[in-house]
């Protein structure tokens, strides 16, 4: 059991088992309401299905699209959902380890060829929309820059004297020594923080400009977790010039964005916005703030609004010598990210209340804007449910997707008995935190002798799902 599930399991003590799932016929699928179609702004959706954003970690080291990019997107155009989003996509073209970038028109041509594998793969079925983000953190590269010897010392006669230590250094100065050096939205004394409401609109719109060049169906603005907008709207936020304090203060910068980003790309073009419902960190923002900015990003023209919950730095555990804070290691990234180990409520569909509170308030306000939900998705009669109760308009899997790429598609087909199921262990969340290829241990030992496999970079792993082929050739 991996470290973080120890430390949740100490917490919460109770494994709950996975549910038992009744699959549909075929009859009956077609007839579901997650299997009609839906409208997202002047896009037309084949069915209510959703992939929401991975990091796969198979972008080359200077963010472009490689071989096993485009295999990794085809395997789940393969199940045929509704909507695939792209993986957390950089919108400023600096260096940022195998993660796809479109801050340059360099990385076009491999954003088109994604494109086109997920439209050939799906059969034009699938909507194809890109997640893009913008690191929240930022280091003091002089370290970097500091002889290995001295940098060693200094850290050898830092920690010699805890009590000393502590005595000597402010908390922002403890923390950096323990978790690492990161720059807070509200730290304004530094000029390239101060200047983030000057430079921010501009940067998401050209890149969402080179997403519709490179034939995507629309952008998500990516407002959640540990990254820069998702800090502008967090109660955490005090910037003082306009653009912290009072939640409409807060608000300014992300609607901001999205305007910007609407005027450059017309009315026409999908542009989401996935944001939290909860911070789940103290002092952070809860439903109540999720709902009312709900209805601000509906007014401003937001197409659909994705709802997501906690990962954030503030409660994340102290990483190990040598490596990097990880936002999904404490509570805030538990409920994130619920496992089969939690309290007495579970972790399946744990997050699909605030979906539910934040929709409901945006009706309220006469605007009809989808609403997605996810969360420890793990069976047809779940969504469905989801779906009745009008608690979201499209109901997104993440983890049951990756376990099965083809379960949308099985399901649809009458074939749901052979769904392989995700046992929500976060085994693909562990390989995430090291920065290491994300398989699922359910098929990544599977075959791997068989024609064509790729492998990880260890040689250990096969790097995609096996295929899967309806009894009756189907599609």
């Amino acid at each position: 059991m991996s470290p973080r599930l120890i430390e949740v399991a100490e917490r919460f003590k109770i494994r709950h088992a996975l549910p038992a799932a009744r699959w549909p016929t075929a009859e009956e699928a077609a007839r579901a309401r997650w299997f009609q179609r839906a409208r997202i702004g002047r896009l037309d959706v084949a069915e209510r299905t959703w992939v929401p954003a991975m990091v796969p970690w198979r972008a080359s080291a200077d963010g472009v699209v490689t071989p096993e990019v485009l295999d990794w997107y085809a395997r789940f155009a393969e199940g045929q959902p509704g909507v695939l989003v792209v993986e957390a996509t950089g919108i400023r073209d600096i260096a940022s380890g195998p993660l796809l970038r479109i801050g340059d028109d360099r990385f076009l041509p491999g954003l088109r060829r994604l494109v086109d594998t997920v439209r050939e793969r799906s059969g034009g079925r699938t909507r194809l929309f890109i997640h893009g983000r913008l690191a929240a953190a930022a280091g003091d590269d002089a370290w970097l820059r500091a002889p290995e010897a001295a940098l060693r010392r200094r850290l050898l006669d830092a920690a010699a004297d805890r009590p000393l230590v502590e005595a000597a250094l402010t908390s922002r100065q403890l923390e950096a020594l323990d978790y690492g050096y990161r720059e807070r939205v509200w730290d304004t004394h530094l000029p390239w923080i101060r200047d983030l409401p000057r430079t921010l609109p501009p940067l998401f719109a050209e890149a969402a400009s080179r997403a519709r060049a490179a034939g995507f169906d629309g952008v998500e603005l990516h407002y959640a977790h540990a990254y820069t907008m998702a800090s502008f709207l967090s109660r955490l936020n005090t910037r003082d010039d306009g653009y912290g304090g009072p939640r409409e203060q807060r608000v300014r910068l992300p609607l901001e964005v999205l305007r910007t980003t609407r005027q450059r790309l017309g009315a026409d073009y999908v542009v989401g916005v996935r944001y939290l419902g909860d911070e789940v960190v103290a002092g952070g923002s809860r439903i109540e703030d999720a709902a009312w900015f709900g209805v601000r990003f509906a007014e401003t023209g937001a197409d659909y609004l994705s709802i997501s919950k906690g990962g954030r730095f503030e409660d994340a555990r102290q990483p190990k010598v040598g490596e990097a804070v990880y936002p999904y290691t404490g509570r805030s990234g538990y409920e994130c990210m619920p496992t089969v180990i939690s309290d007495s409520r579970g972790p399946f569909g744990r997050n699909v209340p605030l979906a539910a509170t934040i929709r409901r308030a945006v009706r309220d306000a006469g605007h009809a804007t989808p609403v997605v939900t996810s969360g420890g998705i793990f069976s047809f009669e779940q969504a469905e449910e989801i779906l009745a109760r009008g608690e979201a308009d499209f109901v997104a899997a993440a983890r049951q997707t990756l376990a099965d790429p083809d379960w949308f598609r099985k399901i649809r087909l009458g074939d749901g008995r052979l769904v392989r199921r995700c046992e929500f262990t976060n085994y693909c969340e562990g390989l995430d935190q090291h920065h290491k290829q994300v398989t699922c241990k359910l098929w990544d030992r599977v075959d791997l002798d068989a024609p064509g496999v790729r492998l990880t970079a260890d040689g250990k792993r096969r790097l995609s799902a096996p295929p899967w082929q309806p009894p009756d050739g189907s599609r």
